[in-house]
């Protein structure tokens, strides 16, 4: 019996001191931290599997955009970003973010390793060669630089025969070839000459550009909100200050800067270097307003649009000349007939509407009709309809005009066609038709009624 306790007392022993065993962890070890490629770069992606997305193209994204994270942009201390003045952290910033965001979608050769899932997650990792994304890389850059210092050795010629137009879009054209590299110094020569393409290539496109001087003839004008009512012309003149010439075939881009209207916006000067600017509309209030005539750096980049292209244009600053528009109020004189029932209302409901939805959008009234440009007459009356067992029903109609003072002529018509009421009298059913009556105008005729006095 002690030999049985005996032994037994030993296998208890055996099995404390015996080692024990680890659960073993079936993820692959790039999902557990014990990655170590430092020949590559590498992304993790993971999706949860709940339905309601495509999971593996979610981790696909995720993986990629970790990947991408890990390839940087930096910036040369002595390239074009570093020698731009204002906001230069902000600027470089930007441009890195751009560019960043543009690494995801033209990388290659990146490959899937592995895959894990379980029930509610999926995982996937990608990895790129280091060395293979350098070689890439380069190669991108030799053809990138061999394209822009063509469009610089053009430009460079363009400039030299004064075909200035040419020579600014050839050098646009340079730097659009060299977008991803900006944040770097080329180096290159030409004829025994050292430059720095990038950085050239925008130094000129300033120095051609401070050449240029826009004037606008008047710079500063009386103007009615009714264009119609305008007889003086603008004028716009870009010339060479440097050679005292005319700039011809300039493309100039015109636009409200303060104030709100139409204006047509583009233009080419003709060969004594003017273009005449045609302001179709002005539908703010404000009673100075400013619009803008500058050289239209997309016309002449031809370089389409992109946001490192807008990034480095919003840096440039693009020759003009701005006109002081001193707009006068359209003055109006208004009449009103209104009726309910065949009676003179109490209050003019639609002249006070009108009034205030006029006078809102900058214009003037007078009790004066000789000072009028516009007359305004305003005739409504509500009739008794049927009444449906305690509802009573009444008919609104009515209608405004609105015409010049000088010769009668009718610019614009409004009618309410028997708008229906509603009430448990007739008094209270003609107030609901008038009530509809103010509706109709502020969401069905107004702006109409506006358009045709200001065009």
């Amino acid at each position: 019996m002690n030999r049985v306790f005996v032994l037994f007392g030993f296998l208890l022993l055996g099995n404390a001191c015996s080692p024990k065993v680890q659960p073993v962890d079936p993820r692959p070890a790039w999902l557990t931290g014990q990655l170590d490629e430092p020949r590559y770069y590498t992304g993790v992606g993971h999706s949860l599997k709940d339905g309601t997305n495509n999971y593996v193209q979610a981790a696909k994204k995720s993986a990629l955009d970790d990947l991408v994270s890990q390839i940087k942009v930096t910036v040369s201390s002595t390239s074009i970003l570093s020698t731009l003045e204002e906001n230069r952290k902000d600027f470089q910033e930007r441009y890195e973010q751009i560019i960043q965001t543009t690494v995801a979608d033209e990388i290659e050769e990146f490959e899937q390793v592995g895959t894990y899932q379980d029930e509610r997650n999926y995982w996937v990792y990608y990895r790129l060669s280091k060395e293979r994304y350098r070689q890439i890389k380069e190669e991108q850059k030799r053809n990138a630089v061999a394209l822009a210092t063509d469009f610089f050795k053009k430009a460079r010629q363009a400039e030299m025969n004064d075909e200035r137009l040419q020579a600014i879009g050839f050098y646009f054209q340079a730097l659009k070839s060299m977008e991803k590299y900006l944040g770097e110094a080329i180096p290159i020569s030409i004829e025994g000459t050292d430059y720095l393409l990038t950085n050239e290539a925008y130094a000129s496109i300033k120095s051609l550009l401070d050449k240029i001087q826009v004037t606008l003839v008047p710079g500063e004008m009386q103007i009615n909100r009714r264009m119609n009512q305008n007889g003086q012309s603008v004028i716009v003149q870009a010339d060479y200050k440097d050679k005292q010439i005319p700039a011809i075939r300039l493309p100039l881009r015109a636009t409200f800067e303060k104030g709100q209207g139409e204006v047509f916006p583009d233009y080419i000067t003709d060969e004594s270097g003017q273009a005449k600017i045609l302001l179709n509309k002005i539908t703010a209030r404000d009673l100075e307003q400013t619009v803008s005539v500058k050289v239209n750096l997309d016309a002449l980049s031809g370089t389409g649009n992109s946001l490192i292209y807008n990034l480095i244009a919003s840096t440039l600053r693009a020759p003009g000349s701005q006109l002081l528009l001193k707009v006068q109020r359209p003055v109006v004189y208004l009449t009103s007939n209104e009726r309910s029932l065949g009676l003179i209302k109490n209050n003019d409901q639609i002249a006070n509407k009108l009034k205030n939805l006029l006078t809102s959008s900058g214009f003037e009234f007078t009790s004066d009709s000789q000072r009028a440009e516009l007359i305004v007459e305003i005739d409504s009356d509500s009739e008794r309809g049927s009444v449906s067992g305690s509802i009573y029903i009444t008919y609104l109609t009515g209608v405004i005009k609105v015409l010049e003072n000088r010769g009668g002529k009718v610019i614009y018509t409004a009618t309410f066609d028997r708008l229906k009421g509603y009430g448990l009298d007739y008094d209270r059913s003609s107030q609901d038709a008038y009530n509809k009556a103010l509706e109709a105008l502020e969401k069905e005729h107004f702006q109409e009624l506006l358009s045709n006095i200001l065009h």
